[in-house]
C-alpha cells in the first residue's frame, strides 16, 4: 500500500499529467477529455479528505495546495470544455496550457503574498548536532521545500541527502569560526524569493 508522501506525489504528477491532455483535448489532438485521470485524482483527493486527522502537518499544507491547484484547473477545464461544446474556442494548440499556467502563476503568487504578509512565515530551527538529529534536518527540508513549491521557485535538483551534507557542514562551519554550540536555520521569503539562513546562537 501507498504511504501518504506517495499518494501526494502521485496527485501532484496525476495533475501534471491532466493539464497536458486537457491542452490535447482542447487543441484537437485527442477526441475525448481526460476523465480517467479525473476520476483517480477525485479519488485519492476524496480519501484524504476523509483522513485529514493521519497527515502531518507538513503533508497537510502539501494535500491543501495541490487540492487547490486542482479545484483552480478543474474550473478552468470546465469553462473551456463548455466553450468547446459550443463552438467558441479557440482552436490553436498551446492555448489552455498558457491559460492554466497564467492561473497558476496568479495563484502562487497570492499565495506567497498570503504567506509573506501573514506573519512573514519565517521557519526557525537550532541545532547543534544535525547528525544526531535527524528529525529536525527532515522538518527543515519540508519547510525549505514547500517554501520553494510556495513560491514557484524549481525544486527538481533538491534533495534529502544533499540537503543534509550542506546543514552538517554549514554547521560545523559556524561552530568552528565562531565557537559557539547552536546554529539556528532559518527558511523565509523575501521579494519572492526563497532564503535558507544559518545563524550563530548566543
Amino acid at each position: 500500500m501507498a504511504t501518504i508522501d506517495e499518494d501526494l506525489g502521485q496527485i501532484e504528477k496525476d495533475i501534471r499529467q491532466l493539464k497536458i491532455e486537457y491542452d490535447q483535448y482542447f487543441g484537437g489532438g485527442r477526441k475525448r477529455p481526460p476523465t480517467e485521470i479525473e476520476w483517480r485524482i477525485d479519488l485519492l483527493v476524496k480519501r484524504y479528505n476523509e483522513r485529514g486527522g493521519d497527515m502531518k502537518s507538513h503533508q497537510r499544507f502539501r494535500f491543501n495546495n495541490l487540492t487547490q491547484t486542482y479545484a483552480k484547473y478543474k474550473d478552468i477545464f470546465r469553462k473551456k470544455t463548455k466553450q468547446k461544446e459550443e463552438g467558441t474556442i479557440q482552436r490553436h494548440f498551446g492555448a489552455a496550457a498558457k491559460q492554466i499556467e497564467a492561473a497558476r502563476a496568479k495563484e502562487q503568487g497570492k499565495e506567497a503574498a498570503v504567506a509573506a504578509a501573514g506573519n512573514a512565515k519565517a521557519f526557525r530551527m537550532v541545532c547543534s548536532q544535525p547528525e544526531n538529529e535527524p528529525d529536525k534536518v527532515e522538518r527543515l527540508y519540508e519547510a525549505f521545500l514547500q517554501a520553494k513549491q510556495l513560491a514557484g521557485e524549481h525544486t527538481g535538483r533538491l534533495s534529502r541527502s544533499s540537503f543534509n551534507q550542506f546543514v552538517q557542514k554549514k554547521t560545523k562551519e559556524l561552530q568552528k569560526q565562531k565557537n559557539c554550540k547552536d546554529v539556528e536555520y532559518v527558511v523565509e521569503t523575501v521579494d519572492g524569493q526563497v532564503k535558507l539562513k544559518a545563524l550563530v546562537k548566543t
